[in-house]
């Protein structure tokens, strides 16, 4: 029920005058529930007044809270929940260990790397032509390969081979070395 004092004024006024629930309802001021708790409130205790909500009040503010996740953030992530639980307690909030998880698993965000897709058979075909036409990748041999350090370069020498059509030997290929 969230409705405004001046809301629940006028529904009670209109009801003071005798109009009915369903007949303040078809005003469209509020739903008929919100219109018959309003009125059965009024009822109980005389006043237009909202009740405070029950239940166990909270522990530390929002302010608090934020106060906690700047440490953490501030600092190695790998601080333990009672090393920040004492902390807490130095600047004034008593709350649990728990308390401290809880408002962490609330505040914080996991995040995961990104997986590195596989190469597909089009961005494979790309790359060759690529380097066919770059000259990245020579050899002495003057063969073309596109990585040296890859250990599936031989499997993609068979399929350079198999898309270009000719038949290189690579048994008498020797890489260039980079201290030349």
């Amino acid at each position: 029920m969230v409705t405004c004092k001046e809301t629940s004024a006028i529904i009670i006024a209109l009801h003071k005058k005798g109009f009915t629930g369903k007949d303040i309802a078809a005003s469209k001021i509020a739903p008929k529930s919100t219109i018959y708790l309003i009125m059965k409130n009024f009822k109980e205790s005389g006043s237009i007044v909202v009740k405070k909500a029950s239940g166990r009040p909270r522990k530390s503010s929002k302010r608090q809270d934020r106060l906690l996740l700047n440490l953490i953030q501030l600092r190695d992530r790998g601080t333990t929940s009672t090393e920040l639980y004492q902390e807490w307690q130095q600047a004034g909030v008593s709350a649990s260990v728990r308390t401290v998880r809880q408002r962490l698993e609330d505040g914080l965000v996991s995040r995961r790397a990104a997986k590195k897709p596989f190469l597909s058979r089009k961005n494979i075909k790309d790359r060759l032509i690529f380097c066919k036409g770059t000259g990245i990748g020579l050899l002495r041999t003057g063969v073309k390969s596109f990585s040296l350090m890859n250990p599936l370069s031989n499997c993609l020498g068979h399929l350079e081979k198999s898309l270009s059509g000719e038949d290189k030997v690579s048994a008498t290929i020797s890489p260039v070395s980079c201290q030349q």
